[in-house]
């Protein structure tokens, strides 16, 4: 059974972005692990392919499309050939950072930072966690203080994707220590500005080619009009915008358990052991039909999620199911993955391999997974 998210319009956008894959991404995805970093030109060639900031209305520069199926469609194809990076940063651009300005930016600020998404010139970073507070984000410590009609901004953050190459960063920052959850608020901190300083490109496990790292704030002085939205919201902004954060994440892990199938069940049918393709193996059979049985049962959720999200009615719980659910899916398809694979599932050469290292995170980043537990189990106790 198929999804049937896609239609005919959906289809052709699909072979557009696997055009972009196949010409922009492949043939770079070597260099960008070796570089930890993947070129600014991508991000452009992306942009004048249209696949990037497909949500911007046309007044900005954008083609208005409010139809998260054509996000879905890049996601499957980027997970196709395994550029986790790309697709994380991509959804970081488009479906985190671009999704705040587009709903609590005014006019001008729309006007100044938004068009650079469709076109791939600007490229930006979220600044939450800290090194001491990850999914509790109360317990920030940066702050931003009100001098005259400037805020100056203090405090450090880290793991921010796309923190190197980032042209703007939305940082959130205590503002009011007294006033609980009403105490926080976003701001946007443009490449240049005195005192905002990057540290070390973070090594990490996997997504090597995913520029992540250090941000620091030494007394940043940013005007008024650099306040995203109202003072005090931030945190509520924040809760408004982790339901869509969450379903991409459960997207890419969705796609990405689909792509290491396919890719595992080809190997088993080719790869031959006592005179027969291993994948007639009836143990081996039996993991491969349990597998694909998880992996549609989960796509029909998956697919109910982005239904819900176009009619505007997916709830943050149901966002962490879809989030919870996909990514442990995803570690226990590409494990057996590596492991039907055998020995050349270690190999750094197959694809199987890097998604392995490339999927650890995906069940901490956006809330761990036992945060996303707490979160359902709090829904049913309150219900």
């Amino acid at each position: 059974m198929q999804t049937d998210l896609f239609d005919a319009d959906h289809e052709l956008f699909r072979d557009s972005v696997r055009a972009f894959v196949n010409k922009h991404v492949v043939p770079k995805m070597e260099k960008w692990d070796a570089d930890r970093l993947i070129d600014r030109e991508t991000w452009r060639a992306a942009g004048a392919q249209g696949i990037l900031g497909l949500s911007v209305p046309l007044e900005y520069g954008g083609p208005g499309e409010t139809d998260y199926c054509f996000r879905v469609a890049i996601q499957t194809e980027i997970a196709r050939v395994g550029a986790s990076a790309l697709q994380s940063g991509f959804s970081t651009n488009d479906d985190i950072v671009l999704n705040y300005l587009l709903r609590h930016a005014d006019d001008e600020q729309k006007k100044r930072w938004v068009p650079g998404f469709v076109t791939g010139d600007t490229i930006g970073a979220i600044a939450m966690t800290e090194p001491a507070a990850g999914s509790d984000l109360r317990a920030i410590t940066t702050t931003a203080r009100r001098e005259g009609t400037d805020w100056v901004i203090n405090g450090s953050k880290t793991f921010i994707t796309s923190g190197i190459l980032a042209d703007l960063v939305i940082v959130f920052a205590k503002t009011d220590a007294d006033a609980g959850s009403r105490g926080f608020s976003l701001f946007v901190v443009e490449d240049g500005t005195p005192g905002f300083t990057r540290g070390r490109k973070l090594d990490k496990v996997g997504l090597h080619a995913q520029d992540t790292a250090e941000l620091s704030f030494d007394e940043v002085r940013v005007p008024a009009t650099s306040l995203l939205g109202e003072e005090g919201a931030g945190f509520a902004y924040l809760m408004q915008s982790l339901p869509l954060e969450r379903l991409g994440i459960g997207i890419a892990a969705q796609v990405s358990a689909e792509a290491v199938f396919d890719w595992t069940l080809t190997y088993v049918k080719e790869r031959k052991a006592f005179g027969k393709p291993v994948g007639e193996f009836q143990g081996l059979g039996f993991t491969l039909a349990e597998l694909r049985t998880a992996i549609e049962v989960s796509r029909a959720y998956i697919d109910r999620c982005v239904r819900e999200y176009n009619k505007g009615t997916l709830t943050a719980v149901d966002a962490a199911k879809a989030k919870l659910w996909a990514t442990d899916l995803q570690d226990k398809v590409i494990d057996a993955g590596v492991q039907l694979h055998g020995g050349y599932g270690y190999m750094m050469e197959y694809p199987v391999a890097k998604a392995f290292i490339d999927a650890r995170i995906q069940r901490i980043y956006g809330g761990t997974n036992e945060i996303m537990k707490e979160i359902i189990h709090r829904d049913l106790i309150r219900d």
